[in-house]
């Protein structure tokens, strides 16, 4: 094969992959130099000219003559004899150059050599991949199903880029097809091997956040500002929105006339229940305001530990734990609180916790979590709603119903 026409079927890749000259020509250096060093043991003595635009390559190299019968390193001397075949009137001591033939190197360390070329574009391309999605780590992006797998949707941009909606990154009630363009959150960008993983999030809180940006003009203008999202994907979340100016409502802005400002946050989100509230530093008030719906009659703060004992009506109770327990917990996360709820008017209850010799401590830590921490609590949910508020077996929730009774009935 030719040097030209090497070269030629080399700088189709400058086309395919739009690789600039400079780059093109140093990766073409790189390739041709551990061939040659390969071949002679060592690269330092030879020049290298590539011009992909003409499609030519110079290879030459250098020795300096010895005579004859004394050549030690064969790569980087050459006898008399043999100089004087190049040119006629070499003298010992001379630097010689010679012109290295790509045919010169064999057949299979050119086969090798264009190996080596493409593995090392690609390794370019990944490069550039990596570092422009690493730039878009925690921004909105838009790619479209290629492959649906068990544990994660194969996408591609239309820059034919693959990134990866892992199972546990969809919101439970996701459904995809073949084509169907996906939005989520870029939320890691890793190397893995020479091979970028691009991993998109759609049950983040920041793309809840990054929803708000896009949709509601205040927020991306910094009118309003976002000060805390947590959200269970697909079921409910909570905003706490503030502004600098006292003549915008945030709360107002970002729901908009009967919600027509989030609803299109909420329809991408799988229709996930969205509280927007009002921020403040008065952690009694902002935990009032993070336990809507539910009015409450009065708080009882431990700054210290983080805690707050919260009083409602018997009838408030069930709006302040929220199907699931999703309202309490989510009101916990964004204040920064742990909250427990009391029943305002009930009188001789007992917490669940004196009960550790009877039910297991894991038992009571469920329904803990729920925010029902004493005797009453629990026995004034009807059984179906205890089933749905957590995650015990009916079985087990009888177990306990029928000990917290035995306890009232002594």
């Amino acid at each position: 094969m030719e040097n030209i026409a090497l070269i030629e079927s080399f700088s189709e890749f400058k086309d395919d992959k739009l690789i600039d000259r400079v780059t093109l020509m140093a990766i073409l250096e790189d390739v041709f130099r551990s061939a040659l060093k390969k071949k002679y043991g060592e690269d330092d003595n030879f020049d290298i000219i590539v011009n992909p635009d003409k499609g030519d390559l110079e290879i030459w190299r250098n020795r300096v003559v010895v005579a004859d019968g004394e050549v030690e390193d064969p790569n980087q001397e050459i006898s008399l004899t043999e100089a004087r075949k190049i040119e006629p009137d070499f003298e010992v001591g001379e630097d010689v150059s010679e012109e290295v033939k790509l045919v010169d190197l064999g057949r299979r360390a050119i086969l090798a050599l264009r190996q080596n070329l493409i593995s090392k574009i690609h390794e370019h391309d990944n490069t550039n991949i990596f570092k422009h999605f690493k730039e878009l780590e925690g921004e909105i992006y838009t790619a479209e199903v290629h492959h649906i797998r068990h544990r994660a949707i194969i996408l591609l941009d239309d820059e034919g880029n693959e990134i990866v909606l892992p199972k546990d990154r969809q919101i439970p009630s996701d459904f995809f097809r073949k084509g169907d363009n996906v939005k989520g959150i870029i939320e890691s960008v890793e190397l893995k091997g020479n091979k970028p993983t691009i991993i998109l999030s759609r049950t983040a809180p920041v793309f809840l956040e990054k929803l708000f940006e896009q949709e509601i003009p205040e927020v991306f203008d910094g009118l309003i500002t976002i000060q805390n999202v947590v959200r269970v994907p697909g079921e409910k979340a909570k905003v706490a929105v503030d502004t600098y100016d006292d003549r915008i409502d945030p709360v107002g802005a970002c729901v908009g006339m009967k919600g027509s400002r989030i609803h299109s946050i909420v329809r991408e989100l799988g229709n996930e229940n969205i509280d927007v509230i009002n921020f403040t530093n008065n952690d009694q008030l902002y935990i009032t305001r993070a336990l809507s719906p539910a009015k409450i009659t009065s708080i009882k703060l431990d700054e210290e530990n983080k805690t707050a004992e919260v009083m409602l009506k018997p009838e408030e109770v069930s709006k302040a734990i929220g199907r699931g327990g999703h309202n309490i917990r989510l009101a916990g996360q964004l204040t920064g609180y742990e909250i427990d709820v009391f029943r305002e008017g009930v009188e001789e209850d007992v917490e669940l916790k004196e009960f550790s010799d009877e039910i297991e401590s894991w038992v009571i830590k469920e329904f803990s979590r729920v925010g029902l921490d004493t005797a009453k609590s629990v026995l004034e949910q009807e059984l179906e709603d205890l089933i749905r508020l957590t995650d015990l077996e009916e079985e087990t929730i009888r177990e306990v119903v029928k000990v917290l009774r035995e306890e009232f009935e002594e």
